[in-house]
């Protein structure tokens, strides 16, 4: 009897298998049932086997994923605007490149009206130091930016009415800027997380090329005299 009993489950498992397929040995995936003919190069197999269609669909998500803002950034000052607020993306090995686009605010002040900034940023972090609890240090950060203000005021091309090279390689439309700063990072815990992973405090010291340009054409200009001071905070969401 007990002979009996186990042909009978043994060969209720048999018929089992064959009408399921396969079972993957790696992944645990049932495969399915093989047939006379072959499937088709770019047709899945089964759903632990990548074709080159899987392929190319993975590459292409990826590509787009890249462009969704992984930083979201507030800065003061930094000749972009009295307060700028933007968007960022940190990649490479050690994600230790970031590229910012931010939109400024000048206030009225002594001009007619208010005017709007807008801010092309490339940052380069070298070095980040963990120390414990979550805060990590990056004492150093180095970048360029280039920054335009929006307004009929400000020019790319010097206008008609100024003589011939009264403004040369110069335009008020655009700013060429160079900086370098340092940070201070926390590193939320997982469990205290609701929008952002980190969040880092930073501080630049900033100038751009018409500042450099009036150090050395005026002696009376210092080094100090060109270079402003900026805070801003960075946001990780993921």
């Amino acid at each position: 009897m007990r002979l009996l009993a186990f042909s009978i489950a043994l060969a209720a498992a048999t018929a089992l298998a064959s009408a399921q397929g396969d079972t993957c040995r790696t992944c645990g995936v049932a495969q399915p049932a093989a047939t006379d003919s072959v499937a088709a190069p770019d047709t899945a197999r089964s759903g632990s086997v990548l074709t080159r269609y899987d392929h190319r669909v993975h590459r292409y998500r990826r590509r787009w994923q890249s462009l969704i803002p992984t930083q979201t950034v507030v800065q003061f000052a930094g000749n972009m605007g009295l307060l700028s607020f933007g968007v960022g993306w940190d990649y490479g090995r050690r994600k230790q490149w970031e590229t910012h686009l931010l939109f400024g605010f000048l206030p009225k002040a002594q001009s007619d009206r208010a005017k709007t900034t807008m801010t092309l940023k490339e940052n380069f972090i070298p070095w980040s130091f963990y120390l414990k609890r979550g805060w990590a240090v990056e004492p150093l950060s180095v970048g360029l930016y280039l920054n335009t203000v929006f307004g009929p005021e400000f020019w790319q091309k010097q206008p008609a009415r100024y003589p011939d090279s009264y403004y040369p390689f110069l335009s008020t439309k655009m700013r060429v800027n160079v900086f370098v700063g340092q940070r201070v990072e926390l590193t939320l815990p997982h469990n205290r997380r609701k929008f952002v992973k980190s969040i880092t405090a930073f501080y630049e010291l900033s100038t751009c090329d018409l500042y450099i340009r009036s150090l050395v054409q005026d002696s009376h200009v210092r080094l100090v005299d060109i270079f402003g001071l900026s805070l801003g905070l960075k946001f990780q969401v993921f």
